[in-house]
């Protein structure tokens, strides 16, 4: 026993002198040694404050191969010094800095536990008292405070008190909180909403195939609620009905106009536009208009503290974004785009000047007439202000400015000389608001809100065969205001508004030989009540939102009440239920004269109602659905019924049979949607189905009832998206059956000098189906500057994909068919830089 306890003894003392052996060995040195041993290995420069290091010492690092970020970490774990490479070949060292606090409930004074508070690396929690501590890299770090229910702080630390701990106040929420029911509900940054809405947040959204960015109006393509029978954004079809019967919203600014390049992508700045909301039925009766859906687009709402910023191109156009603080209270956006045609015409801008133009005077003209000179320009100006002079009180303003200019010459020999002139057509809108939110209460609060949207579609036709000049304008001028009161009660929410619409709408045809002028102009006032209630029970499985609508029309004498309904309840830990319903009226539409107005380029005009010819289109829907999620899976399924009264000929896109007809009538669309969707680790991928039959009722043409131009059958969508810190990668193919069409009777094609036609839509066109891929890389350029490289590929099949034929007769007599087709293979690149 005694040798046990003396062979202790000994391998103790041995290993004690073993350790005092290394450590005498392994003395510190100047901290200073290390980091100049560092610049000759790795050639770096670090830069910092002499007094900062002065007196530190630190053990020599073990391994001189060891890569340059373990040595970094390990000089930053023995003197908790902050180490930052602010470029491949600078690396600054700093201070680690103290910010402490206390977070209140700002009416009650009560101090909040569990808000959370982020850094750039750190995220720490406040205790039962308020209070938090934590240690920031830098001066010019930004700070986030979040408490649930209560609005998000950023601050900035350069800004701050740093002497003493800072005593924070927070906010309840100003609007009632729209609560997120389901993430990534396709992709990240595409969520379901408590409300029954579909969200796209646009800073959080990863990728979809054939994009490169956010598109607004293509995003919301990817729901299977949504489609375009052109590929078109200005021809957006949501569960079968018509583009005119949306409402488009910008920051609550009625849009008239959503495309450039005459609809092939989106006019709204993607970088401007924070999130899109997408309403198919269960509507929420503040809003009015869009007897089909409504898709409303939303600015930052958040006073932001720091300036950033980015400018990217790509093959279509060149874009600058920023972000500017002004003072502590107030932030400013602004965000404009132009396109390239200026500087340089790329192979994707020919491809898609080429498909605009298809059948039109500016590709297309009489055998005796040269088209030359083709020019196409679009840019858009956005901005938006935002101020929040107290606690309780926040200002919005917004500006958004919209131009497309096409421009051609056509020359011709006209009494033996060679004339040349020019032609042109040119779509612009301008809008304008103001909001203002006012917190009373807790749990009370208003909200005011007033546009004027103004839009205008002009033409010259300058014939140079006739010598005649035919100008053609279409103008829409609206004003509206709105003032909703809304208290929070508990589980329950009460909303009760008012709104008041003035729309002028002026169509003026000016033809000099022979000498012709009409103008129409037409304006129609609407006054709008509206009350809501909204219950959510205590375990937030049980929702009820129920509402009405009282509008008057008083050029009519017309009232007209839209009871609105929507259900939702949880099943289980997997499963839930929705049921919607809603009435709508809408007062504006789009019609068609002539398919050659305004050049064949945009040959919609908008017209408002008249309760006679062109009546007040009102609709009537209802859904069904059930949502299951379980461990990355996702089934989304809904049945619904939707009918539509008060619809023409004219708005309904007739090329073939009932184009040049004027009837009124109506639809009914039986429809079903699934969405499947798995997530696993990075990848998203998803498989939809939309399933519809559309069908028209025209009392007065010969067929009564027969298919929809928009009745799309069959659509199937397919794709998975991978996103990490550095890529994002989409792919994907889309399929739907083609669209009604109708053709010449066999045999009989023509009848009476007039092409002869079968029954209406009896006939479809071709299959579409369209392969889409892109990829998008992210990188650091420095500390403060970040960039990202992205190309896309749209049809890669370069499928000839018809969207739609018309009939003309021939010198001969006959009837000959022509097609107008979609995009075929277009790529597309970006590079962009943040700062």
């Amino acid at each position: 026993m005694d040798k046990t306890r003396l062979y202790i003894a000994l391998i103790i003392t041995f290993l004690a002198f073993q350790i005092s052996f290394g450590q005498s060995q392994r003395q510190k040195v100047p901290i200073i040694e290390v980091l100049s041993e560092i610049t000759a290995i790795h050639s770096v420069v670090f830069n910092y404050e002499s007094s900062i290091l002065k007196d530190v010492k630190v053990y020599p690092l073990p391994n001189k191969e060891s890569s340059l970020s373990l040595k970094i970490e390990n000089l930053s774990k023995q003197t908790n010094l902050v180490f930052n490479k602010v470029s491949i070949a600078v690396i600054t060292i700093t201070q680690p800095i103290k910010f402490c606090g206390f977070i209140y409930d700002a009416p009650s004074q009560q101090p909040l536990l569990g808000a959370t508070i982020s850094g750039n690396k750190d995220d720490v929690v406040s205790d039962a008292k308020g209070y938090f501590e934590m240690e920031l890299s830098s001066l010019e770090e930004v700070v986030s405070i979040r408490y649930i229910g209560f609005k998000t702080i950023t601050l900035q630390v350069s800004k701050l008190d740093l002497l003493e701990c800072s005593i924070i106040s927070m906010y309840v929420e100003q609007e009632f909180i729209n609560t997120v029911l389901l993430e990534a509900y396709l992709v990240r940054g595409i969520d379901k909403n408590q409300d029954w809405t579909t969200s796209i947040n646009y800073d959080k959204f990863s990728l979809l195939p054939g994009l490169i960015e956010a598109d607004v109006l293509q995003t919301v393509q990817a729901l299977p609620s949504i489609k375009s029978v052109d590929e078109t954004v200005s021809n957006i079809n949501i569960r079968g009905g018509s583009n005119d019967q949306n409402l488009i919203l910008w920051d609550d600014i009625k849009m008239y106009q959503t495309g450039h390049f005459f609809g092939l992508i989106s006019s709204f700045n993607p970088h401007m536009t924070q999130s899109t909301s997408v309403i198919n039925n269960g509507t929420d009766v503040s809003f009015t208009d869009g007897v089909s859906g409504t898709i409303h687009m939303q600015t930052d709402k958040e006073v932001n503290s720091n300036f950033s910023g980015n400018l990217g191109v790509n093959f279509l156009n060149v874009e600058l974004f920023s972000n500017i603080p002004i003072g502590n209270k107030s932030s400013l956006q602004v965000a404009s785009r132009k396109s390239l045609d200026d500087f340089y015409r790329t192979p994707t801008y020919n491809t898609y000047f080429d498909r605009v133009t298809q059948y039109t005077e500016a590709q297309n003209n009489a055998a005796e007439v040269t088209s030359s000179d083709q020019g196409f320009d679009f840019y858009d100006t956005s901005l938006r202000w935002l101020f929040s002079p107290t606690d309780k009180d926040v200002i919005r303003v917004n500006f958004i400015l919209l131009n497309n200019n096409l421009s051609f010459n056509e020359t011709a020999l006209f009494n033996g000389v060679l004339q040349t002139k020019e032609s042109s057509a040119s779509q612009n809108s301008i809008g304008a608001g103001i909001n203002y939110k006012r917190q009373w209460k807790e749990d009370f609060f208003t909200s005011f809100s007033i546009y004027e949207s103004n839009y205008k579609l002009r033409s010259v036709n300058a014939d140079v065969l006739s010598q005649q000049f035919f100008l053609q304008e279409n103008t829409v001028s609206e004003t509206s205001l709105k003032v909703e009161n809304v208290l929070l009660k508990n589980r329950w929410q009460f909303k009760l508004g008012y709104s008041f619409t003035e729309t002028e709408v002026i169509n003026l045809r000016d033809i000099d030989l022979p000498r012709f002028v009409r103008r129409d102009e037409e304006v129609l006032r609407e006054h709008g009540a509206f009350g809501q209630t909204w219950f959510t029970n205590a375990q937030k499985d049980f929702s009820v939102r129920a509402g009405i609508r009282a509008n008057y029309l008083t050029k009519f004498n017309k009232a007209i009440i839209e009871p609105r309904l929507s259900v939702r309840k949880t099943l289980g830990d997997h499963f839930e239920m929705e049921a919607l319903g809603e009435f709508k009226h809408q007062s504006t539409s789009q019609i068609i004269n002539f398919q050659n107005d305004f050049l064949g380029i945009e040959s919609r005009r908008w017209q408002l109602t008249d309760n006679d010819n062109i009546p007040i289109m009102e609709s009537k829907q209802a859904s069904l659905g059930v949502l299951y999620k379980n461990k990355g899976w996702l089934l989304d399924a809904k049945a619904y019924y939707k009918t539509v009264e008060g619809i023409t000929t004219q708005s309904q896109g007739f090329t073939t049979k009932y184009e040049f007809e004027r009837q009124q009538g109506s639809y009914d669309v039986y429809g079903a949607e699934f969405l499947l969707r798995k997530k696993f680790r990075k990848f998203s991928s998803w498989m939809s189905y939309s399933y519809l039959t559309n069908t028209y009722a025209f009392e007065g043409l010969e067929e009564v009832q027969f298919p929809s131009n928009f009745d799309l059958t069959h659509s199937f969508t397919m794709g998975s998206t991978y996103s990490s810190d550095s890529w994002n990668i989409s792919g994907g193919f889309n399929y739907r059956t083609g669209k009604p069409t109708s053709i010449p009777l066999f045999g009989n094609e023509v009848s009476n000098g007039n092409v002869n036609f079968d029954t209406a839509n009896e006939q479809r066109l071709r299959d579409y189906l369209r392969i889409d891929a892109s990829a998008v890389y992210k990188f650091k350029i420095n500390g403060r500057f970040r960039s990202e490289i992205g190309a896309s590929l749209w049809n890669i099949s370069n499928r000839e994909n018809v969207i739609n034929n018309f009939f003309r007769l021939n010198e001969s007599g006959g009837a000959d068919q022509f097609s107008r087709f979609s995009l075929g293979l277009t790529s597309n690149m970006v590079f962009r830089i943040y700062f």
